[in-house]
């Protein structure tokens, strides 16, 4: 496991993402496993391969529609709506700066 440091008024984060991806596909197996799934019953529900499912619950590693489509099988598909929150204003001058359109023209 390494560390990081962030400087963007980030909290510290000592887990990497391979870390992060591990605990979630461990977090799904334990969901899956909670509902008495099978995974060939979820990979029926989901419509992701049962292999997929395996690996993902091993290794944390999977696209990322399968990984949705195991969350809506798993109930867990509102959780995605926290994900890339908005910024929040640290100051007075954030909050009333116009917000830059990248992209636009």
């Amino acid at each position: 496991m390494n560390i990081r440091i962030s400087t963007n008024n980030q909290p510290l984060s000592f887990l990497l993402p391979e870390d992060v991806a591990r605990q979630v596909g461990e977090r799904a197996k334990s969901r899956r496993l909670a509902a008495n799934l099978s995974r060939k019953t979820l990979s029926v529900r989901s419509g992701v391969p049962a292999a997929t499912i395996r690996k993902f619950e091993v290794t944390g590693t999977i696209g990322l529609v399968a990984l949705m489509q195991l969350a809506d099988a798993l109930g867990c598909l509102d959780a995605f709506g926290m994900l890339f929150p908005p910024p929040v204003a640290m100051s007075l001058d954030e909050f009333v700066a116009p917000q830059r359109k990248r992209g636009s023209r």
